[in-house]
């Protein structure tokens, strides 16, 4: 089952990057005037530039998520390339502070190509705050975790005879 819902996902992603490759008059109408779902609101911050060329990203980001989650969850290697936390950090809007709502840099997107996103279930769609950070104002699961989180990333890293 997990192959054939990956199966599906990768083919609806590959849709999702030709749209959004092709000229915007592809998706207008006959004059080239715009049709009538609006365009993503696309941003990249001033003087910042992605992990990844924007053309690699708008074909390729959830591969890119989902290969980090499986590092992640699955075998324990916890990098910051690929992160939903870094991602939604950039990407917010600066007015919000998240990437969903009306021209959220997320929900923007996935709503002109029609595709649910579940990522905010358990992620937080709001960029973090300086106070946020500091893990003492965390659910006492969540500093539970992380103190885990922490235990066994050294125990991995000493096994491989690296320094923690």
């Amino acid at each position: 089952m997990r192959s054939t819902k990956a199966s599906m996902v990768a083919a609806l992603l590959g849709m999702v990057g030709l749209l959004l490759t092709m000229p915007s008059t592809a998706h207008g109408n006959e004059n080239g005037k715009p049709g009538r779902v609006p365009l993503p609101a696309m941003s990249t911050p001033a003087g910042k530039q992605c992990v990844q060329p924007e053309e690699v990203m708008r074909r390729n980001h959830m591969k890119f998520i989902l290969h980090q989650r499986d590092e992640t969850m699955h075998e324990g290697i916890r990098t910051t390339r690929y992160s939903l936390k870094n991602c939604v950090n950039c990407h917010a809007d600066p007015k919000t502070g998240s990437v969903l709502g009306k021209d959220g840099f997320c929900e923007s997107c996935h709503k002109y190509a029609a595709v649910d996103i579940d990522c905010f279930t358990c992620h937080t769609s709001l960029r973090e705050t300086e106070a946020a950070k500091d893990s003492s104002t965390a659910p006492t699961g969540v500093r539970a975790l992380s103190a885990n989180t922490k235990q066994q990333n050294m125990a991995n890293e000493s096994a491989k005879g690296k320094k923690p």
